[in-house]
């Protein structure tokens, strides 16, 4: 097929054309479909690196470790949402590749040591999380994906010192996070939310509501500050990437959010929940416990997988899904 796109704005409307292959799958709060004019700093990144022949490189924070709170997940280890997702991921970066030869690819910036302590997530249980990510990445030849973490950074230094080292150098202050969640909305969107999830999240907790809604009001604003520090860190190691994001964000953010399957709100993640296949073959995110109520559960490897609803109504019994 012949291009008749001038010679000095084919950058410009491939660049549009990668960035309208992104658009379904925007996570927001905001009216859904904007143009791809609406965001500016994703297609001006995208468009440079058209013009020079580039692979697009996405960079995004997140697959950390599954959520503590055994009503919402299968476990501490990846299952079939993050396989989902992980696929998902490598098929957007083929798509591109059909109309931008160089390629794309996205690095998956796993940031659970950089709070676990906050979330309560022992260290070792992040680990394997993002050892098993990488298996399945390899196993499942998605060769458009890689992972980063602290080990890639800071290499063997005991986990609390990695902490350390990362919130001193870069993360901002609690007095500036704290005017930031007062005067901009989408900061204090995003803080109430985390609030929501470390509240979900918190197991054994002896004190009174209002009092663990105190202590995960805290919680919060230090997974913000190390959360801000990492995309910092991210952006030094990776400085001209297309900056991606689990989290909602509005059109015009210097970050894109991506959704990555279908899901009941903009805040479910596959590690915050269980997947669901419906008898059409479609997935979407849920907790584990409302999952259970709805479907079978599957196990794929020896391993609890996710659940499956029937066709019928009829009582349901657990399965054995084989590669």
């Amino acid at each position: 097929m012949l291009l008749t796109t001038a010679p000095d704005t084919l950058p410009e409307t491939l660049g549009a054309e990668i960035l309208d292959l992104l658009l379904p799958h925007h996570r927001t709060t905001g009216p859904a479909r904007a143009s791809a004019e609406a965001f500016p700093h994703q297609l001006r990144r995208i468009t440079d690196l058209v013009r020079e022949g580039a692979p697009i490189v996405f960079t995004l924070p997140g697959f950390p470790c599954k959520s503590p709170n055994p009503a919402k997940t299968l476990g501490h280890l990846p299952d079939m949402g993050e396989r989902l997702s992980l696929t998902f991921l490598d098929t957007l970066c083929a798509r591109i590749e059909r109309i931008h030869p160089p390629g794309a690819r996205v690095v998956i910036c796993s940031d659970g040591h950089v709070f676990g302590d906050l979330i309560r997530v022992p260290d070792n249980d992040i680990d394997a999380y993002s050892d098993e990510l990488r298996a399945l990445i390899r196993q499942s030849d998605l060769r458009r994906l890689s992972v980063f973490d602290l080990r890639d950074v800071l290499g063997d230094l005991p986990h609390a010192t990695k902490r350390a080292h990362v919130h001193d150098r870069y993360a901002p202050t609690l007095e500036a996070l704290r005017t930031e969640v007062r005067t901009d909305a989408p900061t204090l969107a995003l803080y109430r939310g985390i609030i929501r999830f470390l509240v979900e999240d918190t197991a054994g907790f002896t004190g009174t509501r209002s009092a663990l809604q105190r202590e995960c009001r805290r919680r919060a604003y230090g997974v913000i500050q190390r959360s801000r520090a990492w995309g910092d860190l991210i952006a030094d190691h990776h400085p001209r990437a297309v900056r991606l994001s689990i989290h909602p964000q509005p059109a015009g953010a210097p970050k894109f959010g991506i959704r990555l399957l279908d899901a009941p709100d903009a805040w479910t993640t596959p590690w915050h929940s269980a997947a669901l296949r419906e008898p059409d073959g479609t997935w979407s995110l849920m907790p584990r416990a409302r999952a259970q109520r709805l479907g079978r559960l599957v196990h794929r490897d020896g391993r609890p997988s996710h659940f499956e609803r029937s066709r019928a109504d009829g009582q349901l019994s657990s399965a054995t899904f084989r590669r």
